[in-house]
């Protein structure tokens, strides 16, 4: 990836947090000169991925032009292209003809390692009670727009971007792997209460506030709430 769709991606990643924004707003989250911002926000349009409107404005309109806002087309929501998504399930499908639900299960769990070898380290050094906030960083940082939220006695980490919700919808084998690889680095138990892939509008997963057991693997259901729990 070249610096310049890295910083791309990086535009789409916080136009998918924050919603319809200025050029101003993405500037200053970016840390990029508004020049800057525009030349990506340009390249992002020309592909499709972002759409612009006026900004709503309350009260009485002054002079001048409405500051343009900036927002992800239904494109830009999905992250890439239909062909995409219908090569990965075509894959998929033949995958768990020829070899059954294990191979798949083997794919789902190889794909997700990578993520959480690069997370293992800053996980381990992070004091456990800021770890959900920790792993939401890091999550956003790789593009699933993930918050945390305290509810009840835990934390609710909640992700607002699937990459790969359309063919998690028909291989859920994804979406365990996930979850138990986040339970393993967040060193709890914990509980997948929602998934996109499942019609839900956010995935999103309980971190008990205790931290007193450790590791976890399993799977998730949705509608409902699945534990993950440690196998010895």
């Amino acid at each position: 990836m070249t610096q310049g769709t890295g910083t791309r991606e990086r535009v789409r990643s916080l136009l998918l947090a924050l919603g319809p924004s200025t050029t101003a707003v993405l500037s200053e989250q970016l840390g990029l000169s508004p020049a800057a911002v525009r030349k990506h926000l340009d390249a992002l349009l020309a592909d499709g991925t972002v759409t612009t409107r006026e900004q709503p404005v309350r009260g009485l309109r002054g002079r001048g032009r409405p500051a343009r806002c900036y927002a992800l087309t239904d494109a830009g929501h999905a992250g890439g292209p239909a062909a995409y998504d219908e090569l990965a399930v075509g894959a998929l499908r033949f995958l768990a003809e020829a070899g059954g639900t294990e191979a798949v299960e083997r794919f789902a769990q190889t794909r997700v390692a990578e993520l959480e070898a690069r997370y293992a380290d800053r996980m381990a050094a992070t004091d456990p009670a800021e770890r959900p906030a920790a792993l939401a960083d890091a999550l956003s940082a790789d593009g699933y727009a993930a918050t945390t939220d305290a509810h009840g006695a835990g934390v609710q980490l909640c992700q607002h971007h699937c990459p790969v919700q359309h063919v998690a919808e028909q291989f859920p084998q994804l979406c365990d792997a996930e979850t138990a690889a986040l339970g393993r680095l967040l060193d709890v138990h914990v509980q997948r209460l929602a998934t996109i892939a499942h019609g839900d509008g956010v995935c999103t997963l309980h971190i008990p506030a205790t931290t007193s057991t450790t590791g976890t693997t399993g799977t998730t259901s949705s509608p409902g709430s699945t534990d993950v729990r440690t196998k010895a």
